[in-house]
């Protein structure tokens, strides 16, 4: 009794935590799970984040710079002190503070190009932001496409599975009846295993996906997916694709990582235009503010007088300094220079990497205008397909029941009307996402867009 209620007890567990992991997923509910945990996406982010200090710290490197110091400790041995005028052996204790601002005149333009330098490689990182973010939703939507075709595909060959499985009973009685020979019977008995093999291959087939997919979504891998095919109208009626050169001047205006690689080009530019700047004179405003106090320990041969705290440090030891300096550049080992040549090589490469992104970006909007148009036709074609697979499966059936066929003629129908359904699915969620990919190659996706 007391083993019977504990395996109750875990049997009711085990079938809790079963519903407890079970998630049925929408594909906008998928896309927005993928926006929100998505490894690349938030690292993007959080670099964003880096750029903006970035780039504040360089517009306020133009600015003044203030610091203060100070120090206090105790001396004992011979030193010169001020109060006394005279130097002093003994133990002396002292505490000292020091404000000092410096202001840039003048140093080659170098802080206000390092600042658009900044100011670049922050809209460079905006845009790589905006660029993920389109990648997570056309990565989600290729693998969960790929996940309704897997599970489409094992409906097909487990519907097959079943019929197949019928037509053996059919013909098992048919043999048993002297109707039929026995090889018949033989040779659909393989058909029924082909069927159930070629099921089971459909099943870790989608199984693998979805956990590709979970990854992907940063799911808990033993959480059990589900997916809802969406109720989108298949044959786009709605939609109207523009000319290719229409769309190339969308995707032109449009494609983030086109944006991206023309800031980087420019933050090439004003870093090469930084260092050559140090080719030229250094010149700044200073001033500096300070004060000192000093208590000297009385001894057996030396009585000081000590002036109070206030009086020190407020009138007799304050001191201000104000001024120009200037620092002019004669030799540094050809540093400068160094700096300055590899500055202007990555400024070359990068105006190289923009010219290869915005042929890339045409290339990617060539192949998805071809591949809607690609779409449209299979999927026309595969729907003919099917018809004439699924009429000519029927006629096939009829006359193998009538005996007027054979059953190698009825399993090459059967055969291609597996495979008809097959690329007739596989042609229908191909066309269904193709306004997301085109939408994608253009720029313009976005996730409020998504039906």
């Amino acid at each position: 009794m007391k083993y019977s209620a504990l395996l109750f007890l875990f049997c009711v567990s085990t079938f809790a935590f079963g519903q407890e992991a079970e998630k049925t997923l929408t594909f906008k509910e998928a896309v927005k799970i993928g926006l929100d945990h998505n490894l690349t996406l938030n690292q993007q982010e959080n670099l964003l984040v880096s750029s903006q200090v970035n780039k504040t710290s360089g517009m306020l490197s133009m600015g003044p710079s203030v610091n203060i110091n100070g120090n206090a400790g105790r001396n004992d041995g011979n030193s010169f002190n001020q109060q006394q005028g005279q130097v002093v052996n003994g133990v002396i204790d002292f505490f000292g503070a020091t404000a000092t601002a410096s202001m840039p005149l003048f140093n080659g333009f170098n802080n206000f190009n390092t600042y658009r330098q900044a100011s670049s490689q922050y809209e460079a990182q905006l845009h790589l932001v905006k660029r993920t973010n389109q990648d997570v939703i056309q990565l989600v939507a290729a693998q969960y496409l790929q996940c309704l075709l897997d599970q489409k595909l094992y409906h097909i060959q487990k519907q097959n599975m079943d019929t197949q499985q019928q037509q053996y009973d059919q013909i098992k009685a048919q043999v048993d009846a002297g109707a039929r020979a026995e090889i018949d019977l033989i040779n659909q008995e393989y058909q029924v295993k082909n069927a159930e093999l070629l099921a089971r291959r459909a099943s870790f087939t989608l199984r693998n996906d979805l956990a590709t997919l979970a990854q992907t979504l940063q799911l808990d891998p033993l959480t059990s997916i589900s997916l809802e095919e969406p109720d989108w109208d298949v044959n786009m009626e709605d939609f109207e694709v523009q000319s290719m050169e229409n769309m190339s001047d969308v995707a032109l205006a449009n494609r983030s990582d086109l944006a991206q690689a023309r800031f980087l080009e420019k933050a090439s530019q004003f870093g090469f235009q930084s260092s050559r700047g140090t080719y030229f004179p250094n010149v700044s405003l200073f001033a500096q503010y300070g004060s000192r106090y000093n208590y000297i320990h009385p001894s057996a041969t030396f009585s000081p007088t000590n002036r109070s705290f206030e009086q020190q440090f407020k009138d007799d030891n304050t001191q201000f300094t104000y001024g120009l300096t200037f620092t002019i550049p004669i030799f540094g080992a050809l540093q400068t220079r160094n700096t300055t040549v590899r500055n202007k090589v990555a400024f070359e490469n990068m105006k190289l990497q923009t010219e290869n992104t915005e042929i890339q970006v045409k290339s990617d909007v060539l192949r998805a205008y071809q591949n809607y148009r690609d779409a449209r036709t299979n999927y026309e074609v595969t729907s003919t397909q099917l018809k004439a697979a699924t009429l000519s499966y029927q006629l096939e059936k009829e006359r193998f029941d009538l005996g007027a066929s054979d059953i190698v003629a009825l399993t090459l129908s059967n055969q291609n009307y597996v495979r008809a359904q097959g690329d007739f699915a596989n042609a229908g969620y191909t066309l269904m996402f193709q306004r997301l990919l085109i939408n994608y190659a253009a720029g313009t996706l976005k996730f409020e867009d998504i039906p």
